[in-house]
């Protein structure tokens, strides 16, 4: 796979019902880990009529986190109704970080507008999840979240997704 120039590879452990701890999942990440590219998933309930108890931040996350220290994690639709939650495994481990995938931004929970302001300023990347929505669509009500020029920089494109997922921007 190294060859194909991924990114980073998406997996969702709830369209098995599994919790992203299953054993079935391990080496894949072990994977991730050789390739040097991140797992993203997604956190927080399910749009599909499925389980949603497989995106809980706490314990799956934080496990496989402390499982797989170098592994590094994007965590998609910013774990609400656990977004608290999503914002602890942030803080306590330095390669997991949310994105706001399948969120406007006026539907950015306020205590996640409040994380990336501050200390999360450099854990959170915008997401779209395209083709459901477009980045333009993504965007409405991002300057009334009142994101000063840091934040709002790392948040975008240039900042945080640049870094995590290693992009060339020349």
């Amino acid at each position: 796979m190294k060859h194909l120039g991924f990114k980073a590879i998406r997996v969702l452990p709830w369209l098995w019902e599994l919790p992203p701890t299953h054993a079935r999942f391990y080496p894949v990440y072990a994977e991730y880990c050789e390739l040097g590219v991140p797992f993203c998933t997604q956190v927080g309930h399910t749009g599909p009529l499925m389980p949603s108890e497989y995106g809980r931040p706490v314990p799956d996350i934080d496990q496989v986190a402390l499982d797989f220290p170098e592994l590094v994690i994007v965590d998609g639709r910013t774990g609400y109704p656990w977004t608290e939650e999503m914002i602890a495994v942030c803080t306590k481990h330095p390669n997991v970080y949310i994105d706001t995938s399948a969120y406007t931004a006026r539907r950015y929970p306020p205590n996640l507008v409040s994380y990336m302001s501050g200390r999360g300023r450099t854990k959170v990347m915008f997401g779209t999840n395209w083709p459901m929505i477009a980045p333009k669509k993504a965007l409405e009500g991002l300057d009334e979240l009142g994101l000063s020029e840091e934040p709002r920089g790392l948040f975008l494109l240039s900042g945080n997704a640049t870094r995590v997922f290693r992009l060339n921007t020349t």
